[in-house]
């Protein structure tokens, strides 16, 4: 008896990341590092994103690609709306008030684009139920030398690969500006500056995230 031939899945193309408010790219290389192709979006001048960049208000710029439909071309939208207005610093320093809420009318936008999407901010930003956290992640839980709890809301919910507990134990790297290289190159945010750092997420955070939505599709697609 003939036996059948194997089907063979020709790869596809890799997938297309929009990353909005993205920095210096902390989280950006996460994606390009789990094999996406990323752009960049941000306010400000970003002089060594690695990436291609963009210098746009994120919102403007996104609600002009969904109007045009130029949306369809990513397959997977995420924001780091500033996080000033949820930090808790911002709070103690009585100036949260000139910081407007952004994570709100994004998100509203990221669900009208059709497209998969992620939000990221700092924990205080699910504390009242703004975003849902559906990833909490810190850099332990990747073997970095760092704290560093970032929240993760999408548009699949979560679930997937489990990551160990955080380990915050003795010896971590603190988040003080005489530190500020040291920690910055332990994120693995090495060509950054110092001041751009302080900004930054480790690349690790969406380089899991990234495996997680790629699975998730995968599945959804079987």
């Amino acid at each position: 008896m003939t036996q059948p031939v194997p089907i063979r899945r020709v790869p596809a193309r890799s997938p297309v990341l929009l990353d909005l408010c993205c920095g210096a790219g902390g989280l950006s290389m996460g994606y390009h590092l789990a094999g996406f192709e990323v752009t960049g979006v941000d306010l400000h001048p970003q002089p060594r994103y690695p990436f291609t960049f963009v210098q746009a208000d994120a919102l403007e710029y996104l609600a002009a690609l969904i109007s045009s439909g130029e949306i369809e071309r990513y397959d997977l939208v995420h924001a780091s709306w500033p996080c000033q207005f949820k930090a808790r610093v911002t709070a103690w320093r009585g100036s949260r008030e000139n910081h407007p809420d952004l994570v709100t009318p994004g998100r509203t936008l990221q669900q009208a684009s059709g497209r998969p999407w992620v939000i990221e901010n700092v924990p205080e930003a699910s504390w009242d139920g703004t975003l849902r956290p559906d990833y909490l992640l810190c850099g332990t839980q990747f073997g970095l030398p760092v704290r560093r709890h970032r929240v993760f809301e999408t548009s699949w919910g979560g679930g997937g690969d489990l990551l160990p507990p955080c380990w915050h134990r003795k010896g971590l790297l603190a988040f003080e500006h005489k530190g500020e290289r040291a920690y910055a190159d332990a994120m693995g945010c090495t060509w950054m500056t110092n001041i751009e750092a302080r900004q930054a997420v480790p690349p690790a955070y969406t380089h899991w995230i990234a495996t997680q939505f790629l699975t998730h599709t995968t599945e959804a697609a079987a």
